[in-house]
C-alpha cells in the first residue's frame, strides 16, 4: 500500500468511528455548498440535516426572496435567529445556515456554544460561479453580483473565521469535500463534547411566524 493510500485509509477509517457530541453547523458565505455538503454528510454521519433557510420559510409561510421584499432583512435577520436557536436544542443534526446566520453576534454565540461550527470557505470565482446559477439570492437581486460577493467576503471573512474549523470548498467534489469535513471534525474535541450548558442569550426561540419574522 503506498502512502497515499494508507493516508486515505486512515481518513476513511477516522471518519467512519467518528460520533459527534454537538449539532454540525455549516457557515460561509452564499455558493460554498453548506446545503450539498451538509445533506451528504448527515448521511454519511447518519443523522438528520436542517437548512435553516428552508426552516425559516416553511414557519413563515413565505420564500426568503418574499420576507426580503415584503418585511425587510432586519425582520428576516430576527426570525432567523429564533429558528436557529429552536434548531440548536433539538438532539444532534447536521445544520446548514444562510450567509448572514453566523454574522449575527447572538446566532454566533448560540453556535458556539451548542454546536461545531465549520466554515466552507470558497474564493470569490467559484462562489460566483455557483450564485449564478440561482437567481432567488436577495442580496444579488440589486447590484452587480461580483461586487456584492467582494464587499461580502471583506466584511464576512474575518467573523467566520471565529469557527472552529476551515475547509476549504473549492470545485472538486462535493463528496470529497464532506470527507475532509468529517476528518477534521473527527480530529476536534470540541465536536465530541456535549453541548455547553447555560442559558441562551437569544431569548423566545419561537418561530418567525410567532414572532413577526
Amino acid at each position: 500500500m503506498n502512502l497515499q493510500t494508507s493516508q486515505t485509509a486512515a481518513t476513511a477509517g477516522r471518519g467512519q468511528a467518528f460520533v459527534p457530541g454537538r449539532t454540525i453547523v455549516l457557515v460561509g458565505l452564499m455558493g460554498a455548498g453548506k446545503t450539498k455538503i451538509g445533506r451528504r454528510l448527515a448521511a454519511r454521519l447518519n443523522l438528520p440535516f436542517f437548512d435553516s433557510d428552508n426552516e425559516i420559510e416553511a414557519a413563515a409561510g413565505e420564500t426568503i426572496e418574499e420576507i426580503f421584499r415584503h418585511r425587510g432583512e432586519s425582520v428576516f435577520r430576527d426570525g432567523e435567529r429564533r429558528v436557529i436557536a429552536r434548531l440548536l436544542t433539538r438532539p444532534v443534526h447536521v445544520m446548514a445556515t444562510g450567509g448572514g446566520a453566523f454574522i449575527d453576534p447572538a446566532t454566533r454565540g448560540a453556535i458556539l456554544r451548542r454546536g461545531v461550527s465549520v466554515w466552507l470557505r470558497a474564493d470569490l470565482d467559484v462562489l460566483l460561479a455557483r450564485v449564478a446559477r440561482r437567481n432567488n439570492r436577495p442580496l444579488l437581486q440589486e447590484r452587480d453580483p461580483r461586487a456584492v460577493l467582494a464587499e461580502l467576503i471583506d466584511r464576512r471573512h474575518p467573523i467566520y473565521a471565529e469557527a472552529d474549523l476551515v475547509i476549504d470548498s473549492g470545485e472538486g467534489p462535493a463528496e470529497q469535500t464532506a470527507t475532509r469535513v468529517i476528518a477534521a471534525l473527527a480530529g476536534c474535541a470540541r465536536a465530541l463534547q456535549a453541548p455547553d450548558e447555560g442559558p441562551d442569550s437569544i431569548q423566545g426561540a419561537s418561530s418567525p411566524a410567532e414572532s413577526e419574522r
